[in-house]
């Protein structure tokens, strides 16, 4: 079955960067509209960034200017470049994919990716 591998997750110091990736396991899949959310422990789930397939993009308030969401047609991957974290960034990340293959869409969630900011 089609999956979405999320990786990059891992701790950090205020302040740093990492960058998640979002990949498609089956390369005859293309990515079209990409999303990640997060959720922290004890807290709803929230949206954080959209790309389209086009490469317009969306973020939540909290994280513009220091988050930025991009993607690679190519290895169907959608990223996300985290800079300036803070320790309220700390959640879990999963992205979120709408797949297209022969003219057809599907939705697709990864397991999600852990990231932990310290101060």
């Amino acid at each position: 079955q089609v999956q979405l591998v999320e990786a990059g997750g891992g701790s950090v110091q205020a302040g740093g960067s990492l960058r998640l990736s979002c990949s498609a396991s089956e390369s005859a899949f293309s990515i079209n509209v990409g999303e990640w959310y997060r959720q922290a422990p004890g807290k709803r789930r929230e949206w954080v960034a959209t790309i389209s397939s086009g490469g317009a993009t969306n973020y939540v308030e909290s994280v513009k200017g220091r988050f930025t969401i991009s993607k690679n047609d190519a290895k169907n991957t959608v990223y996300l470049q985290m800079n300036s974290v803070k320790p309220e960034d700390t959640a879990v990340y999963t992205c979120h994919a709408d797949l297209t293959q022969f003219g057809r869409t599907y939705s697709y969630w990864g397991q999600g990716t852990q990231v932990t900011v310290s101060s």
